[in-house]
């Protein structure tokens, strides 16, 4: 019942949540997603979700779903108090929306499911504090914008480095920060970006693809120029590319690339031999994202091999072609994909069709709610 009755509860909630605390709506919660109904979709999604995976006897499912979760909360700085605002809010726009279908024992039962949700996330997300060693939700410090190149048709590479001259934190390949921009309404906005390596030790960089009409990505794609600061988080992310000593799958569409050269960094630094299959997927060379420092890396690999397919990034989807044709994929090979949703939904379809074990697919996806629909994932690698 609960789930047929989601993208109206889910109306409710974030009506009701935005009349009593605006700032949310505001500097916290992705603008662009709530035009688009993507957010409002994706809570009280999780929450079912939630519920539906407490009776299955699947946990590492639900082990890393909820890590996923935890990791984009404490990179945007969520803390505890944020979960009995929702709670309130939330069970509201269930009683409205379903009237006396909510007994008093179905609204105990889901407030349970929630509870428990709730004290996990708090739970995962004070440890990630603690150890990105900064107090619960005080994320945010200030970088300066040392250099910044246009990279490809559309994206801008920024690299950032410490007001203060120290080296900024390390961080795993495949982990992200998030950057606090502010807009000219006086409000601000928050997006993820994956970590790259700058052009020394102790520099991050990071590449944004600006998005026609976007909030933020023009912002940081077009305006900000060297010497000037942005507001960041410390590096958080529960998908970690490089565990083991197996092969690897490493396949992006896009700007997806960012995780790809972040693994390759990464292997080229701490595990050169390792054997390693990339695949890129982009509309055109021109197009390609840190192209001629992307080919260096893998012909710094001697176990790697690179695939690139510039003419199927739209029909990856939408008319059966598949840009896996012609790759020998190595059978017990870790897969991690980064891309659009519909790109990696179609891959994960395409992958686990040749024979890759679903298990061994792992996705990286910033839209809200999207890993709930896309993998059927163990625990990520550390």
């Amino acid at each position: 019942m609960l789930g047929a009755h989601l993208p109206e509860i889910s109306e409710v909630f974030y009506r009701r949540l935005f009349a009593a605390v605006p700032a949310l709506r505001t500097d916290l919660f992705n603008r662009a997603n709530q035009h688009s109904r993507t957010q409002q979709q994706a809570l009280a999604s999780a929450v079912a979700a939630f519920a539906t995976l407490l009776v299955t006897d699947e946990p590492t499912d639900l082990d890393a779903i909820m890590a996923r979760i935890a990791a984009k909360h404490a990179s945007l700085g969520v803390q505890a108090a944020h979960y009995e605002i929702v709670r309130t809010h939330l069970f509201a726009a269930i009683a409205e929306t379903l009237g006396d279908a909510v007994t008093p024992a179905v609204a105990a039962a889901w407030d349970e499911v929630y509870t428990l949700m709730a004290n996990s996330l708090v739970e995962q997300e004070s440890r990630l504090y603690d150890r990105a060693g900064v107090p619960a939700g005080q994320v945010w410090r200030t970088v300066v914008v040392a250099a910044r190149e246009y990279d490809g048709a559309h994206a801008t590479t920024l690299f950032l480095q410490p007001l203060d001259g120290e080296r900024l934190p390390a961080y795993l390949p495949g982990q992200y920060i998030s950057v606090r921009v502010p807009l000219g309404d006086g409000t601000e906005q928050i997006r993820q970006y994956t970590l790259t390596r700058g052009r020394r030790p102790g520099e991050w960089a990071l590449s944004v693809k600006r998005v026609p009409n976007g909030y933020v990505s023009p912002i940081l794609a077009d305006r900000v120029g060297t010497g000037e600061h942005l507001v960041v988080s410390p590096p958080f992310g529960s998908l970690v590319i490089g565990g083991g000593r197996g092969p690897l799958l490493l396949i992006a569409a896009g700007i997806g690339i960012t995780n790809t050269i972040a693994a390759l960094q990464y292997l080229a630094a701490h595990d050169p031999d390792r054997q390693v299959t990339v695949l890129q997927v982009d509309h055109s060379p021109y197009e390609h994202v840190r192209r001629i420092e992307f080919s260096d890396l893998v012909n710094r690999l001697p176990g790697a091999r690179l695939h690139l397919r510039y003419t199927e990034f739209d029909g990856v989807h939408d008319d059966g072609r598949n840009p896996l044709t012609g790759i020998v994929l190595p059978p017990n090979a870790q897969t991690y994909v980064c891309g659009p949703v519909d790109f990696m939904r179609a891959i994960r379809h395409q992958l686990v069709a040749a024979g890759i074990p679903a298990a061994s697919v792992h996705f990286e996806a910033f839209a809200p709610g999207s890993w709930l629909g896309l993998e059927r994932e163990h625990t990520p690698l550390s």
